[in-house]
């Protein structure tokens, strides 16, 4: 490109950031340098400056500077492959114009990082409906070794109708646990700030005086002897790893969860993948009224439960009548 370009938000890009955009619209441009233009003043929407988290909406024009630099396209992600096409097909609970609801495996990244390079986030474009159509895009997360249902958009006023009510806390979450011992009283809320650990590690999260404010409710649902209980888990808050590092603040660590367990995360022969499981999730659709969608436990989860001899599919509504 040798000339300035200006070019007009569509609809179904309205709201979306605008280093999002050109992801989507200049793929070729490395982040670096659209993050030198953006900082130089050289892109500029509706004649003024803009930053990369700012949110772009229908009609806004984008001064696009002569993008030389960018020739060398980097090399692209890889095509789906017919086996990844079917996996991500496999794990879909419902959908409908506005909303994809799929069961998410444990193991599986929601988004791509340092060395992941399998992960929901790219394998959405199978999930495409027409051509003219953009891929699904993420409104919320799950851990990757954390299983069950994950919900993403199909258009742009979905995503963000769907954000907003994650963010509202309209949105309604229960999660299914195997964890260490039995917590007294059988039901109650775990209310303890939560920040990242100053130590080394990456990513670790701690209980700390100083953290933003955190809240699980939780409810034993049945138990074996006094070594395992299943529990029901609604987080109030979403802080990362909130509902992992809650249980092992108040001594009853899941289930293969050495991260925050460690040894005391074993119990015998049981599977030391993370039991832990997004069982089901209750949001204002966004064509209006209330949808919930459930999802089956994990293999490994279903080995344990039936092992303990719990019967998770007896249950219909943990919370009900629970004081929140």
């Amino acid at each position: 490109m040798s000339r300035v370009q200006v070019k007009t938000v569509t609809p179904d890009e309205s709201g979306i950031r605008l280093d999002r955009w050109f992801k989507a619209n200049f793929p070729e441009l490395p982040f670096g340098r659209l993050s030198k233009l953006l900082r130089t003043g050289q892109v500029r929407v509706n004649g003024k400056r803009a930053k990369g988290n700012d949110r772009v909406g229908t009609g806004d024009e984008i001064r696009i500077p002569p993008l030389e630099a960018a020739k060398a396209k980097p090399k692209g992600p890889r095509p789906l492959n017919p086996e990844e096409r079917q996996e991500i097909r496999e794990m879909v609970l419902f959908q409908d114009s506005d909303v994809i609801a799929l069961n998410k495996p444990p193991g599986l990244a929601v988004q791509g990082g340092s060395g992941t390079t399998k992960h929901v986030d790219r394998l959405l474009p199978a999930l495409q409906g027409r051509k003219d159509e953009r891929p699904p895009r993420l409104v919320h997360r799950l851990d990757k070794d954390t299983s069950g249902v994950l919900v993403v958009a199909r258009n742009a006023p979905a995503a963000r109708a769907l954000t907003g009510a994650f963010k509202d806390k309209t949105c309604r979450k229960v999660y299914w646990a195997l964890v260490k011992g039995v917590p007294k009283p059988l039901e109650g809320k775990i209310s303890a700030p939560v920040s990242k650990s100053l130590g080394g590690q990456k990513e670790i999260m701690v209980v700390s005086k100083t953290g933003k404010p955190a809240v699980t409710l939780f409810k034993v649902m049945d138990f074996a002897g006094d070594e395992v209980s299943w529990l029901a888990l609604s987080p109030v808050t979403g802080r990362t790893h909130q509902i992992r590092v809650h249980l092992a603040h108040i001594g009853h660590p899941i289930l293969g969860d050495g991260k925050y367990g460690g040894e005391d995360s074993r119990f015998g022969d049981l599977s030391q993948k993370l039991h832990l499981h997004s069982a089901a999730l209750s949001f204002p659709h966004p064509g209006g009224g209330t949808r919930e969608i459930t999802a089956a436990l994990p293999p490994h989860m279903m080995e344990s439960f039936k092992y303990l001899g719990f019967f998770p599919n007896e249950v219909k509504d943990p919370f009900e009548g629970f004081p929140w």
